[in-house]
């Protein structure tokens, strides 16, 4: 006699496909995000660097080899790509893809840099070009965390501009403050980013002194592994948020009255830094390195009224392995100011083979007003000259370094450069 067929039979193997597709999809997001996590690590981190083990199956074993071989070919897939989470991803600029960004429809895939962003993958593995036409584009950029691998290209800083004006105290779409993080007018999220060729600007005015809550940011930086070539940054309170990652700086020209680069990154700046205050005007002029890396030379820029400060590095434990290297510089002009100031208690900032006219403020560095920090801040020249770099006139709590103590900070090894830059 016949018996008719169970109802469970029929819907059985849907639910197993589905189990997974589900299966894979999870392990996919699970090794992307640990992948991204390691890699924000210094290669002298604690991090152990061995693969994660793979888990052990106590269901079906059919099912388990079946789950197996689909997450096999995943793997296959994305070793094929150009960049790979599960090798090490070079900061290539020889794009996957790309897209045009112009005000007129007719001459790109899109009108605003946020759109482009948005039209990539929540998940972006293959190098992506952004090249953003001549024009002043009002908006405000973020790129999200696992938008990876993207290059956003200008016609040329001082054709192609993108600009907004919050400020920290500014009301957010949540009717808080946006606070200084949140103020950021290009805001990258993402690992193995870069910019060239284009202004990031914060349209807020210079605040009088002792204003509260107008820190206005221009572009921040909270992304490993990531290079700024011919770029400008505009602003007046902190203007360049270098928040986290290992950061490289070539040809840049940077904007500001008080504290104008700031942040906790690993950051080498091989820029021509030009500070004026008021009519007052500042140039460090950046000669070629031993490491055969050219440039044109880039500028840091202060427009402040009162005493300024080129720097304030927020490096917070002795552990950090972070801070700001500033290499073959001259600084001239007129006026006064520091070359950093103590925002974090283990704050660390050298300058090595710079000309410094008598713009510099004798003593250097400032605390913060803090005299514990004194004992755990690092701040250091090395090779410098000219009457504003006079070590006598420096605070006792900095450093006229060696050459075996400046070896660390004035080589592209300072960020690891030679594993990810290849520009």
């Amino acid at each position: 006699m016949l018996r008719k067929p169970l109802p469970c039979s029929v819907s059985r193997p849907t639910m197993a496909g589905s189990f997974h597709r589900r299966a894979s999809v999870f392990l996919l997001l699970i090794l992307l995000f640990l992948s991204g996590r390691r890699s924000l690590a210094h290669k002298n981190g604690l991090g152990s660097g061995r693969p994660t083990p793979v888990p052990h199956y106590s269901g079906n074993a059919t099912e388990a080899r079946m789950i197996e071989q689909q997450f096999m070919r995943w793997v296959k897939f994305v070793g094929s790509l150009r960049h790979s989470v599960f090798r090490r991803a070079m900061n290539k600029v020889f794009p996957s893809y790309t897209l045009t960004v112009d005000k007129n429809p007719a001459k790109g895939d899109f009108t605003t840099i946020q759109a482009a962003v948005d039209s990539l993958p929540l998940i972006n593995l293959v190098r992506v070009v952004i090249k953003v036409n001549a024009g002043t584009f009002t908006e405000k950029v973020s790129i999200s965390a696992m938008r990876a691998f993207v290059t956003v290209e200008g016609a040329g800083a001082d054709k192609t501009v993108v600009q907004w004006g919050d400020t920290a105290d500014t009301i957010g779409p949540s009717g808080l403050l946006l606070g200084t993080y949140n103020s950021a007018t290009f805001a990258v999220n993402s690992a193995f980013f870069i910019a060239k060729n284009i202004t990031f600007k914060n349209t807020a005015p210079s605040p009088r002194p002792g204003a509260v809550g107008k820190q206005a940011v221009a572009l921040r930086i909270s992304g490993d592994t990531a290079a700024f070539l011919g770029c400008r940054f505009l602003g007046a309170q902190d203007t360049l948020y270098d928040h986290i990652g290992r950061h490289y700086y070539k040809d840049c020209y940077i904007e500001g009255s008080v504290d104008f680069i700031f942040g906790n990154a690993l950051s080498l700046y091989e820029v021509n830094l030009s500070v004026r205050r008021l009519l007052l005007l500042l140039r460090l002029e950046i000669r070629i390195l031993d490491l055969t890396i050219g440039m044109q030379g880039s500028h840091v820029h202060a427009i402040a009224e009162s005493t300024g400060a080129v720097t304030a590095q927020n490096r917070m434990s002795i552990l950090d392995d972070t801070g700001f290297s500033f290499v073959n510089c001259k600084v001239t002009g007129s006026g006064a100011l520091y070359l950093g100031r103590a925002w974090g208690a283990f704050s660390r900032v050298i300058f090595a083979y710079t000309y410094m006219d008598d713009i510099i403020i004798s003593s250097g560095w400032f605390n913060w007003g803090d005299p514990n920090r004194e004992m755990t801040v690092f701040y250091g020249q090395y090779k410098c000259s000219g009457p504003g770099a006079n070590f006598v006139g420096r605070v006792p709590w900095s450093r006229e370094l060696t050459d075996e103590e400046a070896k660390p900070f004035i080589s592209l090894n300072f960020i690891d450069g030679s594993e990810w830059i290849r520009l």
